[in-house]
């Protein structure tokens, strides 16, 4: 009876295998459609079952993907059934073999795994294991990726994949600029462009972490660090692969990591501005390069990283699924690990003054190189290809002498960066060439997006005398890459100094509050400025437009230039009279911050 049983039941196992694979014949509806393909491709066939614990349920599914792909499904919280399609998307493993060479998680792989480390029934952790081939050595691959996402916030969004490619796709969108990868809200990923096969040691990453913060509780960012641990590759030199230890591993890897951070950028949406339709909007953000700080005590245990060891097997490299302790300084330490235990031997901010910017890692800043040059990677302030190539400024702190601080400039209202010995902007005040998310990713090609404009006005600024702060600026308005006018705050008796804000001290919510005084304030002196211009007979309703803000960033904004536009009237008058002395008033009462010294 127990035979005929058994044999009863094998027969209705193949039988349902069968019907499976007849039901899947026909291709799935979204199948190279011109719409999102969000979801993994249901039209498999050839489906087998393998019960490798003999528990009486399966634990991995095998089938072949659109009818020629081989994939495995790895059901590591054992509950896969016979008849399922699919593992699940809470705690198993997916193993696509793209390149179909017959290995799974090998060269040019692509692979899936999450993790359910409360046990709440959704995943808190996904990874990415997405293979290049073999050609690419000692150095970033960048058509390979191994990434983490951490769903901090359990919003379970994630990574995104473009299931017609079989590939994770970073920067696609929807709108202006929300994403479909998990940059919004509280979430953090760990990232290497690099195949799993060629990195020594997968505790630990390039991007590690890149965290995202939702201060506000909108599921939107208002501020983000990005941490890099820049690793060793192997080199020609066998001195140099000695030194870092690559004697000591397999010749097929060709990274190791440092263990140490000596790349740490922040940034913040200081106006708090984001909202749908406007996801991105960081303002300013700050960067820290040099030697840095270890981060070896930041280990992370989980209880579910580590996949069924019963099909390890099956894997070309199944090092990852062996992993219960990721390496990274996280949310609650990242901040604070930065500023007080970093060596930086520089810093350096970037303020998106055209208020362009959309890109969810608003992180790629002025590079301290020619003031005029422009284009990617041409030997100008824009050299990186990430940088906005208009409408920012940048200030250069190269021997990190102001520690990270800042302040707030007398002579034009702003924030700037303490310790800077220069600084640029290039005015694009129309925002004409729009940064926007940036592209040069995926399907929008390596190049900007943003209108190249050759012309464009700048302000230089320097501090001439050493003492951390700004006293000289200098203007090419007209934009012939020659400065037409020299501002020198000591030549007109103007104290420079000013009181720093410890930014190692400063928490979102008390940036958010130093950008509304800086608003205001700026607001409140164009207010003087059209009093005072009434009185030299300039009519003021030339320049209605900037007497209307809606927002704090435009009254930011339009504070701003209506009180420069003013200025410069003023000024122009008093040229015209040939009053030095007058001219000496104007440019003192107005780089003071001060209009009520103009009598």
């Amino acid at each position: 009876m127990f035979t005929k049983f058994r044999i009863f039941f094998i027969a209705f196992i193949l039988c349902t295998t069968q019907t499976w694979a007849q039901k899947n014949s026909i291709p799935y509806w979204n199948k190279n459609t011109q719409l999102l393909p969000w979801r993994f491709v249901p039209s498999i066939t050839n489906i087998t079952y393998e019960d490798l614990d003999k528990d009486g349920d399966p634990d991995i599914l095998r089938a072949l993907l659109n009818g020629e792909i081989p994939i495995m499904w790895i059901d590591d919280n054992d509950n896969m059934k016979y008849g399922d399609k699919e593992g699940d998307t809470i705690d198993d493993c997916l193993l696509i073999d793209k390149n179909k060479d017959g290995k799974f998680a090998g060269p040019y792989d692509f692979s899936l795994d999450w993790a359910d480390e409360d046990k709440n029934g959704k995943a808190d952790i996904q990874l990415i294991v997405s293979n290049a081939g073999t050609k690419v050595r000692n150095y970033f691959d960048w058509g390979a990726d191994f990434m983490y996402v951490l769903d901090d916030d359990q919003d379970n969004i994630m990574h995104y994949v473009d299931w017609n490619k079989i590939a994770m796709q970073a920067w696609e969108h929807n709108g202006h600029a929300n994403f479909f990868y998990d940059y919004s809200g509280n979430s953090t990923f760990l990232k290497m462009h690099g195949s799993s096969f060629r990195i020594d040691d997968l505790r630990y990453n390039w991007e590690n972490p890149f965290i995202f913060y939702d201060e506000d509780g909108d599921k939107l960012t208002e501020m983000a660090i990005r941490l890099v641990d820049t690793p060793h590759f192997r080199d020609t030199s066998a001195t140099k692969n000695t030194k870092n230890g690559f004697d000591k591993v397999p010749q097929d890897i060709d990274i190791i990591f440092t263990k140490n951070i000596d790349y740490a950028a922040i940034t913040w949406d200081l106006d708090n501005d984001n909202g749908p339709g406007n996801e991105f909007d960081f303002d300013m953000s700050m960067l820290f390069k040099g030697k840095g700080y270890s981060y070896q005590d930041q280990g992370h245990h989980f209880k579910s990283l580590k996949g069924l060891p019963e099909a390890n097997k099956f894997f070309d490299d199944n090092r990852w699924r062996s992993i219960d302790t990721l390496f990274y300084p996280d949310r609650d330490t990242a901040y604070a690990m930065t500023f007080k235990q970093g060596d930086w031997q520089e810093c350096r901010i970037v303020f998106d003054e055209d208020d362009d910017c959309n890109r969810w890692e608003r992180v790629e800043f002025y590079d301290p190189k020619d003031i005029f040059t422009i284009g990617v990677e041409k030997g100008g302030l824009d050299h990186n290809k990430q940088a906005d190539a208009l409408g920012d400024r940048g200030e250069f702190d190269m021997d990190n002498s102001g520690k990270g601080q800042l302040y707030i400039g007398a002579f034009d209202g702003r924030i700037h960066l303490y310790g800077a010995e220069w600084g640029a902007w290039r005015i694009d005040q129309t925002a004409y060439s729009f940064q926007g998310f940036g592209g040069q990713y995926d399907r929008w090609g390596r190049d900007r997006l943003q209108r190249p404009q050759d012309k464009f006005a700048t302000v230089k600024y320097t501090d001439t005398d050493n003492n951390g702060f700004i006293d000289q600026l200098e203007y090419d308005l007209d934009g012939d890459k020659v400065f037409e006018d020299k501002i020198s705050l000591l030549v007109l008796g103007i104290d420079d100094k000013q009181a720093l804000i410890n930014t190692a001290e400063t928490s979102y919510q008390n940036f958010k509050a130093v950008f509304n005084t800086v608003a205001e304030n700026m607001w409140s002196k164009a207010q003087k400025a059209v009093e005072k211009a009434k009185k030299f007979n300039i009519n003021t309703f030339h320049y209605a437009f900037y007497l209307q803000p809606h927002s704090l960033h435009e009254k930011y904004d339009f504070g701003y230039w209506l009180n420069f536009y003013l200025y410069q009237d003023m000024r122009y008058e008093a040229k015209v009279k040939n009053d030095k002395k007058l001219i000496h008033s104007i440019d003192k009462a107005y780089y003071s911050g001060n209009w009520d010294l103009l009598n």
